[in-house]
């Protein structure tokens, strides 16, 4: 631990305002980060989360000083003991279920949110070691959460890219156009393992569609296989998932 940061893990003035700063600062920061990609929780979520987790940290440091202390005859009488790790973990169930809200599946079949569900907790985590005065792992945590957020994103979409397994979505006219498009696929030397066809509704204008779980045997590129697909002229909307 670094010495010289002692008097701000205290309860003053100086520590709490620091604590609740820095708590919207960093929480505000990863937030913008997930707004600025128009993501459902964004800066101000984010900052609240980090900064509520603060504030359960500091109640809790807070209640141990004043049971060790100030209210040590009153709880010695009563024989009660705080456990001051209690409210971290109330305060990281209570961000699971705001992150479960952010988590949807569309009407593609494709799941979306989940890292912004996976932020809210990590921010959450973070604004209690906040609360807490750890500054030395809040700012390993922060780096290392943003850096997640801001730079991974490009590598996974590399690994996605060039994947041996893609999931694909695809509207059509008929459902007699799906044997069209189960050549199309096979002609592009990849085997299908799942199929989910929804037959649409025709008094609501609903197209049939269907979601494709294809293995490529072969080097070739995602691109090129959507390519293939979408010239045949049966097929209305395409999109990889």
């Amino acid at each position: 631990m670094i010495k010289a940061l002692d008097y701000l893990r205290e309860l003053n003035i100086l520590s709490l305002a620091l604590r609740l700063l820095l708590a919207m600062l960093l929480g505000g920061a990863i937030g913008f980060e997930r707004g600025r990609k128009g993501r459902a929780a964004g800066f101000r979520t984010y900052m609240l989360v980090c900064l509520g987790a603060t504030l359960t940290g500091i109640l809790s440091q807070y209640l141990f000083v004043m049971v060790s202390t100030s209210w040590a005859d009153v709880a010695a009488e009563v024989g009660r003991k705080v456990d001051v790790s209690r409210f971290g973990a109330k305060a990281i169930g209570g961000v699971g279920f705001l992150g479960a809200g952010t988590i949807l599946i569309t009407g593609r079949q494709k799941v979306q949110g989940l890292t912004t569900a996976a932020g809210l907790w990590a921010s959450a985590c973070m604004g209690l070691a906040i609360g807490a005065g750890f500054y030395e792992c809040v700012v390993i945590a922060f780096i290392l959460i943003f850096l997640c957020m801001r730079f991974l994103p490009v590598l996974e979409r590399i690994a996605v890219e060039n994947a041996r397994n893609m999931n694909f979505y695809v509207e059509f006219s008929s459902l007699e156009d799906v044997s069209d498009i189960i050549n199309c696929i096979k002609a592009q030397g990849a085997q299908i393992y799942g199929v989910e066809i929804d037959h649409g509704k025709p008094e609501h204008i609903e197209r049939p569609s269907a979601v494709f779980s294809i293995r490529l045997n072969q080097k070739i590129h995602h691109e090129q296989v959507l390519a293939s697909i979408a010239e045949l002229e049966t097929v209305i909307t395409l999109d990889e998932i």
